[in-house]
């Protein structure tokens, strides 16, 4: 009978006694936190990694050092992992070492100050002016005027006003004392509930106006014909600005899907939600005034740094315009002969 040899052998135990510890964990997540069978197949899949790292070190699980755990943070980023990917590896390491704390294994966890690289913010998306204008003004044709007048004046409003999808689902027709929002069309104006409970007004352009008056009477002509279970309290008629067929608020989700399917009616490659609205209002408006203030404003945020994400994207506005018109652009950065 041939032996295999010692150093084979021995780690061949160090993978069995890792092996143990990760299936001990994971029974514990999944039996004594009752997480998801989703959320427990994804540690597994982490602390799979950790175990591969650990056997090509040549180290015990539990003999891991922080050094060991920051040389494989390097090599994951260098590897071109995101850092969030990387973050949420982590987060599942720790959570493995900080249970063998508890089970008194180890007694310092090697992951407690390590943080994954910190990932550059991505912009948010926007439209052209091009895109923007092209979506609301579309038509889709449909056999229903009335789905078509109201998604037409969400999409106006959106970019119209910059609102966000919470601010717009929480527009009443009318003013009133229990009204999280409300449309004045004759001051032009919409009153909105932001983030934080502020209360801000927002200017209503003329073609918002015109989307939402249009709406407004096929949805009150609407209200009228409808059943009794349809109305509001005490037979006065619902008091939400955008309202689905049964009568009730329409939600911020019917919202995006409703959106999605228009932007590609309308031939945009690109599917576009409600906060890609707001995104292009803010970029537009900067594109033409450069008044960060009045922008900021607008979109109701309480620090101007929040608002000047937005330069970076009229940056690259202007970048691709330079690129695409002036004569000394198609040169930059050709070799000399």
């Amino acid at each position: 009978m041939t032996r295999a040899p010692s150093g084979a052998s021995t780690a061949h135990e160090v993978t069995a006694v890792g092996t143990d510890l990760v299936e001990r964990y994971l029974e514990h997540v999944r039996v004594e936190k009752r997480l998801a069978q989703r959320t427990v197949e994804l540690y597994a899949l982490d602390l799979q990694k950790l175990s591969q790292q650990a056997a090509q070190a040549g180290v015990e699980l539990l003999q891991v050092q922080n050094s060991h755990i920051r040389r494989w943070v390097a090599q994951m980023n260098a590897g071109g992992r995101s850092g969030r990917g990387i973050a949420l590896i982590l987060s599942g390491w720790r959570g493995f070492y900080v249970w063998l704390g508890r089970e008194g294994l180890i007694s310092s966890n090697p992951v407690q100050d390590v943080r994954a690289p910190k990932a550059g913010k991505p912009l948010p998306k926007a439209l052209s002016v091009d895109q923007a204008v092209q979506l609301a003004s579309f038509a889709s044709g449909s056999n229903d005027p009335w789905l078509e007048a109201r998604d037409a004046a969400m999409v106006e409003l959106l970019y119209g006003a910059g609102l966000r999808v919470g601010e717009l689902t929480g527009l009443d027709t009318v003013a009133s004392s229990s009204a999280r929002g409300w449309i004045d069309l004759q001051g032009g104006e919409a009153h909105v509930l932001g983030k934080g409970g502020k209360r801000r007004s927002v200017p209503v352009g003329a073609k918002a106006v015109l989307a939402i008056t249009h709406w407004l009477a096929l949805r009150d002509q609407a209200l009228a014909q409808a059943k009794p279970g349809l109305q509001g309290p005490g037979g006065n008629a619902q008091a939400a600005l955008f309202m689905g067929r049964n009568g009730t608020r329409l939600s911020a989700q019917s919202i995006w899907q409703r959106l999605r399917q228009r932007s590609l009616q309308a031939g945009l490659t690109t599917p576009v939600h409600p906060h890609m609205l707001r995104h292009s209002f803010a970029s537009h408006l900067l594109q033409s005034s450069s008044d960060l203030r009045a922008v900021q404003e607008l979109l109701g945020h309480a620090s101007i740094t929040t608002t000047q994400v937005y330069t970076r994207l009229d940056f690259q506005h202007l970048a691709k315009a330079y690129d695409a018109a002036h004569p000394r652009a198609k040169i930059k950065g050709a070799t000399p002969k």
